[in-house]
């Protein structure tokens, strides 16, 4: 059973997609698990220099090898009417175009970066996990730039499986098969 954290809070209220739409841009992310609205602060330096990093260098590579396609916050990613997420970065294969909307993502990335931040890494560990798991997002980095380390998961039969828990300490870098021959230097993306 999960501890009392590890779920989305409880709620009557559940809200849609098309009633989030609704909500003015106030600068902040609004999101949807199981319908709870959540809402995050805009994030602060440190993690939008390491998205900036990953962007640049995910982005450079795709233009080189136009395998897919990559996407920074903010742009919505719909899994259902009441899940609706805002991944720092997230990536679809060619393969895949057809979940791109001129909106958003309608289904499943192939790739959901999410970096965290004090208020929101305990949600990125376990609720977000959890969501992405279940609707078939083939590989999740979770970024903690306070530890400098990169948790990879990918999917496997019986769920996520944790691949890798990489370290800047150790000089690991990071590589996935959705972006074959990419490698990614943890000092270039934890740099400041």
């Amino acid at each position: 059973m999960d501890a009392p954290n590890d779920h989305v809070p409880a709620s009557d209220t559940r809200l849609t997609y098309a009633e989030l739409a609704l909500l003015p841009d106030d600068g902040k992310r609004h999101e949807l698990i199981g319908g709870v609205h959540l809402v995050t602060p805009s994030p602060g330096r440190r993690h939008q220099a390491v998205v900036w990093n990953l962007t640049v260098l995910i982005g450079s590579y795709l233009h080189a090898h136009p395998v897919g396609r990559a996407f920074a916050a903010p742009f919505d990613v719909v899994f259902s009417e009441l899940d609706v997420v805002e991944p720092d970065l997230l990536f679809v294969s060619s393969a895949r175009q057809e979940v791109l909307t001129a909106q958003h993502v309608r289904g499943a990335p192939d790739l959901v970066v999410e970096v965290g931040s004090p208020t929101t890494r305990k949600r990125d560990e376990t609720i977000k996990r959890r969501l992405y798991e279940r609707f078939g997002v083939a590989e999740y980095w979770i970024i903690d730039p306070e530890l400098d380390s990169i948790e990879v998961y990918r999917r496997a039969p019986v769920g996520y499986v944790l691949i890798e828990e990489l370290l800047l300490s150790r000089g690991d870098s990071l590589a996935t098969p959705l972006l074959a021959g990419l490698v990614l230097p943890l000092s270039r993306i934890f740099r400041d």
